[in-house]
């Protein structure tokens, strides 16, 4: 997979459906080279005038399709 083309770019969205960001970075480990984290920066109007990115883990990623869902509550416990 080529992780540029496969996940830079889309759309995250929280257990309920609503859009926190698209992704613009990844964070590898050194060692094993698999992805730990994926960098999401935020959507919206507020956004565009503040330059905030967030660290996902990838534990917390239920889905990565068209689209990537994060896992809720219901799926932690």
């Amino acid at each position: 997979m080529r992780i540029k083309d496969e996940l830079f770019g889309k759309e995250v969205l929280d257990a309920d459906i609503q859009i926190v960001g698209k992704v613009t970075d990844v964070v590898f480990d050194k060692d094993s080279f698999e992805i730990t984290d994926v960098v999401i920066k935020g959507s919206g109007l507020s956004e565009q005038f503040k330059a905030s990115e967030d660290l996902v883990p990838m534990e917390m990623i239920k889905v990565i399709g068209d689209k990537i869902l994060l896992k809720g509550e219901d799926d932690i416990l």
